[in-house]
């Protein structure tokens, strides 16, 4: 059964050093309307965005960020009709198992990894706990977990309980900003969902921030508008700070802040047009 422990039970992860590189991965695609992913956006107009995760390697073992789909529950027809069906959403899984070939394609084995987080618990971040083994921990903020335990509805908090019902899973709670490994931190950007984290990795000559669904889009971060999704109508104002908190730190010469589900935005891009 999945255990439930505090970080501190979790740490030192098993890492060596600091982060060497980011690999941008993208493991599928699914439709938003633009109001969901920008405050004020069109209800009218749909965005494919992408759905991204990357691996953090240090010069001794990695660490995951995100997960993408369980591919099993999209491409089972009557798993995806349960689970899925909302109004004008399909969820795409490209041929594989996008997570796993890009992880090989980045030669990286599963056995040196050391843990993975997800910014949140929606159910296009969440695939990645099938795979994870004794020793290697799932990370999130613990208002995220309670959240993930309260909801009354599984469906309208768009997110699966057994995505986390896996033997063997450990989840380690945050609680707030966190340092992960030297070079990784966890920031608490909380608004489109009770418990968001984003990433900041510092890399050899450059930091970057990884937003998650604190900033779906470059236009969030470039005009400081917040999701348009948030899990209560009282966690509009913590997304705004969000919003804010990622802005300025995309303002520090040095730091990049990559958003989450950008289609044009280029890492995610890169990876698109080289397939």
């Amino acid at each position: 059964m999945t255990v439930v422990s505090r970080w501190a039970d979790a740490a030192p992860l098993a890492l060596t050093g600091r982060p060497q590189r980011l690999v941008p991965m993208v493991l599928g695609f699914e439709p938003i309307r633009e109001a969901i992913s920008v405050r004020g956006g069109s209800a009218f107009r749909h965005l494919m965005e992408p759905v991204t995760a990357a691996a953090v390697v240090f010069e001794k073992g990695w660490v995951l960020l995100d997960g993408g789909f369980d591919p099993s529950r999209v491409r089972d027809a009557a798993r995806r009709a349960a689970s899925f069906d909302y109004e004008n959403y399909v969820p795409i899984v490209p041929p594989g198992d996008p997570l796993v070939d890009q992880v090989a394609e980045a030669g990286l084995e599963w056995h040196d990894l050391a843990a993975a987080a997800i910014s949140h618990a929606h159910f296009d971040h969440t695939g990645a706990a099938r795979l994870l083994q004794i020793g290697q921990p799932l990370l999130m903020q613990r208002r995220e977990w309670e959240h993930v335990q309260a909801t009354d509805s599984e469906r309208a908090a768009f997110l699966f309980r057994g995505d986390f019902d896996h033997p063997g899973l450990t989840i380690a709670l945050l609680d707030g900003d966190t340092e992960v490994a030297p070079g990784l931190r966890a920031i608490d950007t909380a608004g489109h969902t009770p418990g968001h984290q984003s990433f900041v990795i510092e890399l050899p000559g450059r930091t970057v921030v990884l937003a998650g669904d604190a900033a779906d889009l470059r236009a969030n971060i470039d005009r400081r508008l917040a999701t348009g999704s948030t899990a209560t109508p009282e966690d509009a104002g913590r997304a705004d700070a969000a919003i804010r908190r990622l802005a300025d730190l995309d303002a520090r010469p040095g730091v990049e802040v990559w958003p989450g589900h950008d289609p044009e935005w280029g890492p995610w891009r890169d990876v698109v047009d080289a397939r």
